[in-house]
């Protein structure tokens, strides 16, 4: 199907539209990764180093797109990453459930995100609340308790952030307050984007910088997070302990720390080094996923976080192990373009491409995906030791 105003044919194209859309700093908070963006690019590129061998007169009908993620039956391998406060469109997260809920599959709703919980639970009751380890463990069993009276399907703690704020690649700074002198400094980039602008505005007004889910401002909020200090594995374990609930571990990358998140409880494991937006030079999710996959032994569900842009990217990460995908640039992306019908619009995308994937492979479910179905260089995948 041939893009049209209100129809885009690739998640490149969602990106595109975004670009014309947003203002140019948004535009750059989205795309940007730490420093270089080495790591941002791998995420992407290594998708691109795998080969398929397609099978041909396989026969075979209907395709089985369906799995489950923490007892959560999804009727597509793609969950939507949990992300922070989103100035894309006044409708934010409400949009993201909205969306994914039409195609029955689940989200991840960060605590930095601009909704409350219990209004995107309303919206998609198959919503998983993030978190970090963040200010005393008293204000996080409230969190949590919050997030347990939302009835949400179960708890992701986000570890792969050591507060990195190397951006020399051109991301912009986020303001601390939409004062006069912010929105003068802002207006320029803003007036040249009228849609974006008066979308905002019939809404009542520029980004709200509040995280709703944890009583305060955006930066009251992130600096309580860096002033805590890092967890510890035990941390983990009594996070785990306290939540009571499916339980996945965000944010991990090498085979030892995927044995430590398992001892300490974890249902669930999602190989990701934040969209390339924490420690540039991090090796990419998908090169990682194998040596992890083969630390936790079928122990534990493994996701994979990074660099999903194609259909066809996600059957790649299954194919190596994992059990879904999460998207978070690519999405956004689709709701700058074009509101909830633009994520909309992406998920039907990936599932097009899984489900084309799928038949030239000659595969009937994704959950008959092996490593025996792509082609993996030598030198592809993160060492299961790497050298001390």
């Amino acid at each position: 199907m041939a893009s049209t105003r209100e129809w885009f044919e690739s998640v490149a194209e969602a990106q595109r539209r975004a670009r014309r859309r947003l203002p140019r700093p948004v535009y750059l908070a989205l795309l940007a990764g730490a420093e270089s963006g080495t790591t941002l690019s791998d995420n992407v590129a290594a998708f691109g180093e795998l080969r398929f061998v397609p099978r041909v007169a396989s026969g075979g009908g209907g395709l089985e797109l369906g799995t489950s993620v923490l007892g959560v039956d999804v009727a597509l391998p793609v969950l939507l990453s949990p992300t922070g406060v989103q100035a894309v469109r006044p409708e934010g997260e409400l949009a993201v459930a909205r969306a994914a809920a039409s195609f029955g599959t689940a989200m991840g709703l960060g605590a930095f995100a601009s909704k409350p919980v219990e209004a995107v639970v309303e919206a998609n009751p198959r919503t998983f609340f993030q978190i970090y380890w963040q200010g005393t463990r008293e204000r996080m069993s409230a969190l949590m308790e919050r997030a347990r009276a939302a009835r949400v399907k179960g708890l992701i703690v986000t570890l792969d952030w050591s507060f990195a704020h190397r951006r020399d690649w051109g991301s912009p700074a986020i303001p601390e307050r939409y004062d006069l002198k912010t929105l003068a400094r802002l207006a320029p980039s803003a007036l040249v984007r009228p849609g974006w602008l008066a979308a905002w505005m019939r809404s009542g007004g520029p980004p709200d910088l509040t995280v709703p889910n944890l009583g305060a401002t955006f930066f009251g909020a992130y600096g309580e997070w860096m002033g805590t200090p890092p967890p510890t594995w035990d941390d983990i374990a009594w996070m785990r302990s306290e939540w009571g609930g499916p339980f996945l571990v965000k944010g991990i990358l090498h085979p030892d720390d995927a044995r430590r998140a398992v001892a300490a409880g974890a249902d669930a494991i999602s190989v990701s080094n934040h969209g390339g937006n924490n420690l540039d030079g991090s090796v990419a999710s998908l090169r990682a996923l194998p040596g992890v996959v083969a630390a936790v032994g079928g122990e534990v569900e493994v996701l994979l976080d990074g660099g999903v842009r194609r259909g066809s990217d996600a059957v790649k990460a299954l194919a190596l192990g994992a059990r879904a995908v999460l998207i978070g640039r690519a999405y956004l992306w689709g709701m700058a373009a074009n509101g909830e019908a633009g994520v909309v619009n992406v998920l039907e995308i990936l599932r097009a491409g899984i489900q084309e994937t799928l038949a030239a492979l000659g595969v009937a479910s994704v959950g008959d995906l092996t490593p025996d179905h792509v082609l993996v260089p030598r030198d592809f995948t993160s060492p299961a030791t790497p050298a001390r």
